[in-house]
């Protein structure tokens, strides 16, 4: 990849869309970029070699998994997120998992000993940092509440309109989204059973407020779905 192209996708990242050009330059230094592929998983690494991740483009899928086999969709995230050792303290969760949910997904990385030295240096890339950490902490915290207070079927269409709002694209009276979420995915993230997901779709379906198949969703009604 050639230098103008890392410039390029580091300077679309909001986290870095308004710093200083020395600064862009330090990050051109250690920051790397990949393209990953659907289903593939990304490993965060450990002590020095411990690693923070920027999407770049396509979508990432943060998992967590028990014993049993069973399967938590903690975060799904979008172009301009973090994921990894966001602590930058060496000690990436070891029960987290990172999976690319899309076709050749570009990520950019570098080891959180090398961001922590820029950060130092760059008070305005700490208060970036911050401020993306400090929204992943709510959207957890909305999740933790939509478990306590609302049943399946609210969670599920609470997880369709937001899914809506950050992809959706309006064309004319309907929102289409590019389905890249199997009924397993969806079920993982509101917390409830791929059964329960598919009778739940099935309910939206025959009432009219939304058509999906595997590719995409359509959603019918823009008003009810904002």
């Amino acid at each position: 990849m050639s230098e103008e192209m890392k410039y390029y996708h580091l300077k679309g990242l909001s986290i870095f869309d308004s710093l200083p050009e020395h600064i862009m330059r330090e990050l051109l230094q250690v920051v790397k970029f990949k393209t990953v592929y659907r289903g593939e998983a990304i490993e965060y690494g450990s002590g020095a070699f411990s690693k923070i991740y920027f999407v770049v483009k396509g979508k990432i899928k943060i998992t967590e998994g028990d014993d049993r086999g069973n399967e938590l969709i903690k975060d799904i995230l979008a172009d301009g997120e973090l994921f990894g050792d966001l602590s930058l303290d060496g000690h990436a969760p070891d029960e987290e998992l990172a999976e690319a949910l899309t076709a050749n997904t570009i990520v950019g990385y570098c080891t959180t000993t090398d961001f922590k030295k820029i950060l130092q240096s760059n008070p305005l890339l700490a208060f970036n940092f911050a401020r993306k950490v400090s929204s992943k902490l709510k959207r957890l915290e909305d999740r933790h509440a939509d478990l306590v207070f609302r049943d399946a079927k609210s969670r599920l269409i609470r997880f369709i309109k937001n899914w809506a709002r950050t992809d959706g694209s309006r064309i004319g009276d309907k929102i289409i989204l590019n389905n890249y979420l199997t009924h397993s995915d969806i079920a993982g993230f509101i917390s409830t059973s791929r059964q329960s997901v598919n009778v739940l779709l099935n309910e939206l379906r025959d009432s009219g407020l939304l058509y999906y198949n595997r590719k995409k969703i359509e959603l019918n009604d823009p008003i009810i779905w904002n």
